[in-house]
C-alpha cells in the first residue's frame, strides 16, 4: 500500500494539519508534509481528528431486542470504532465475533454476565445465567476482541436479585485482571446509591444523564444528589449513553453547572432509535452535548482519546506516528436544527456536526 496522506485539514483547535499513513498505522502528522511520491486526498481545510469511538452500542444482527449492522451505526456515521456493550453473553459472543469481522468498521464487545446476553430484557433476573468460569473461558478465548464485560442494573434487568448481579460481576472483574466493567444504571431496583457503593474507579457508568427518579438528579431541589458527586470524585467514570430513555438535557445542564462532566460520549445506538429516534447517530448526540456546553474541542476529546483510554484501546484515539490509521474528517454546516432527549425535550441548534470521510486501518471511505 502507498503512502497517503490526507492533505489541508485542520484540527479543532483551529491549526493547519495534514495526516500521512500506510500499512495502516500514521506514518506522519505534521501542519504540512511533502507529498511527492504519495497519494494525496486534499480535505479543502475541513477538521480532521482521531477516529471518531462510540464505546456503547448494539450491533449484534442476529439478535431481536436490541440489535443493528456495525457498519450502519459505524463508517456510514463517521464512526470507526463501535464497542458492543453487552448484547451478547458467554453463549453466543464467538458467532457475533466471526460476523464481526467482516465489518468495515472496527468493532470490539463487552461480553455480558449474563451467558446468553440480551435475548430476553430480563437476563440478570435467572442468577444460574451467570456463570464466571464461562465469561472468563469467553474473555481468554477472544482477547482481541473482548474489551471489557456489562452488567444492566435497572429493574426490569434483575428481577429480585437487586445488588447481586453486580457484586458478581465484581468478581469476574477481579478474577479477569480488572477488566474494564460498563454499568447500565435505570429504575430501581437497585438504588443508584447502592450500585455506586460498588463501583470503583475506572468503572464506567453508562446513561449517567437519564432523567429517571433513580438516577444522578434530585428532582425536588434540581441539584445533582451527594453520593453521585462523591462517585464521581472518586474516578467512576461518567459515560453518556444515550439510548431511547437515557438521556435528559436537564440532568446534562445542572451537572454541567455543579462541575461534573461525562468523560466519555456514547449512542447506545440499535435499529429502532436509529431510525426513529431520538439518537439517530452520533453526530446528533454530539449535537446535543454541545448545546448543554460542552466545547466541540472537548467533546472529540471525549470521542476519541477518553474511550480509547477506558477500553485500553492503546493504539487507538489519537492521531500520533504508531497508532493505527483511524481518523475521521468532518466539518460544521450552518442550519436550523431541533434536538429532542430521551423525554421529549428539546433543544435548538444552529451549528450541526457532520462527517465527510471515514478512514479505517488506512481505507478511505466518503459519506
Amino acid at each position: 500500500m502507498e503512502e497517503t496522506v490526507l492533505k489541508g485539514g485542520k484540527l479543532i483547535t483551529g491549526e493547519t494539519y495534514d495526516v500521512a499513513f500506510k500499512d495502516n498505522k500514521i506514518t506522519q502528522v505534521a501542519p504540512s508534509i511533502d507529498t511527492k511520491n504519495k497519494k494525496v486526498i486534499n480535505i479543502d481545510g475541513k477538521f480532521i481528528s482521531a477516529g471518531w469511538i462510540d464505546d456503547h452500542v448494539h450491533c449484534f444482527e442476529k439478535m431481536s431486542l436490541y440489535y443493528d449492522f456495525p457498519d450502519q451505526v459505524g463508517v456510514e456515521k463517521g464512526v470507526t470504532t463501535v464497542i458492543d456493550a453487552g448484547t451478547t453473553g458467554a453463549e453466543n459472543i464467538t458467532d457475533f465475533y466471526q460476523l464481526a469481522k467482516k465489518a468495515r468498521t472496527n468493532v470490539f464487545a463487552m461480553v455480558n454476565i449474563s451467558k446468553t446476553g440480551i435475548v430476553e430484557q430480563d437476563e440478570l433476573a435467572d442468577l444460574t445465567k451467570v456463570k464466571e468460569e464461562l465469561v472468563t473461558k469467553a474473555i481468554q478465548g477472544l482477547p482481541e476482541f473482548i474489551v471489557g464485560i456489562k452488567a444492566r442494573m435497572s429493574k426490569t434487568v434483575i428481577g429480585d436479585n437487586g445488588i447481586t448481579p453486580l457484586a458478581l460481576a465484581k468478581k469476574i472483574q477481579e478474577k479477569n485482571h480488572h477488566i474494564p466493567l460498563m454499568v447500565h444504571i435505570g429504575s430501581a431496583p437497585p438504588e443508584l446509591n447502592e450500585t455506586l457503593s460498588l463501583m470503583e474507579k475506572g468503572d464506567v457508568l453508562t446513561h449517567c444523564f437519564n432523567g429517571k427518579s433513580n438516577g444522578i438528579l434530585n428532582s425536588n431541589t434540581n441539584e445533582i444528589k451527594d453520593f453521585a458527586k462523591q462517585a464521581y470524585d472518586k474516578g467512576v467514570v461518567f459515560d453518556i449513553g444515550h439510548g431511547t430513555d437515557s438521556f435528559n438535557f436537564n440532568v446534562a445542564e445542572v451537572a454541567l453547572k455543579e462541575g461534573i462532566k461525562a468523560k466519555s460520549i456514547s449512542t447506545d445506538i440499535y435499529i429502532r432509535n436509529r431510525k426513529n429516534g431520538p439518537v439517530y447517530d452520533m453526530g446528533t448526540t454530539l449535537e446535543k452535548l454541545h448545546v448543554t456546553g460542552y466545547s466541540w474541542g472537548e467533546i472529540i476529546e471525549k470521542i476519541t482519546v477518553a474511550p480509547a483510554d477506558n477500553f485500553n484501546l492503546s493504539a487507538k484515539g489519537k492521531l500520533e506516528v504508531g497508532y493505527d490509521a483511524d481518523v475521521t474528517v468532518f466539518d460544521f454546516i450552518s442550519g436550523e436544527k431541533e434536538l429532542t432527549d430521551s423525554n421529549g425535550f428539546t433543544r435548538n441548534t444552529n451549528e450541526q456536526i457532520q462527517p465527510f470521510k471515514t478512514v479505517i486501518g488506512g481505507q478511505v471511505y466518503d459519506n
